[in-house]
């Protein structure tokens, strides 16, 4: 014997009240967790292919040049100061505050920085522009991925990247 408690959520088990319903418990979720599971694959095959540009523009033969993998760090710092600010903002707040303009300012700057590195590298003949060109889509497809996450999971409701 089920209860069905709503149309997309099928429970068995014990009840509430102690009303029992089978020995088994099945729980059938296609709302909102589906669309984040699709969301959450989605994201890691848009990072994926944007590290396989990156690995394109440093490891073909005619390129085979590591300097473009020093874009990573600013991969992995682009995220922190929006993480900082939201710890330290109050997010009752209705206006801006100066620590999340701050946040976006240094933010900015860092994906600025991760597409000006590969940019010089070519202008200084360390790396060829096919190599430039293969890590700015790289770049490109890599933030877009992380602005995705941010809005996916950015916020505070019953489904966030913080169940993962």
């Amino acid at each position: 014997m089920r209860a069905q408690l709503h149309s997309d959520v099928i429970i068995s088990g014990r009840g509430q009240h102690g009303v029992t319903f089978g020995p088994e418990v099945d729980i059938f979720v296609t709302g909102v967790a589906m669309a984040g599971i699709k969301a959450l694959i989605s994201l890691s095959f848009g990072g994926a292919i944007g590290l396989m540009f990156l690995m394109l523009g440093c490891a073909l033969p005619e390129y085979n040049k590591y300097w473009p993998l020093f874009v990573l760090f600013f991969y992995i710092l682009s995220p922190i100061p929006y993480y900082i600010a939201r710890r330290v903002v109050d997010d009752t707040d209705a206006a801006s505050s100066a620590c999340k303009e701050l946040a976006i300012f240094l933010t900015t700057g860092i994906v600025v920085s991760a597409f000006g590195l590969p940019i010089i590298f070519a202008r200084a003949q360390l790396i060829l522009w096919g190599a430039c060109s293969l890590v700015l889509t790289g770049n490109v497809i890599i933030f877009a991925t992380i602005l995705g996450f941010f809005v996916v999971f950015g916020t505070n409701d019953d489904f966030s990247w913080q169940q993962w």
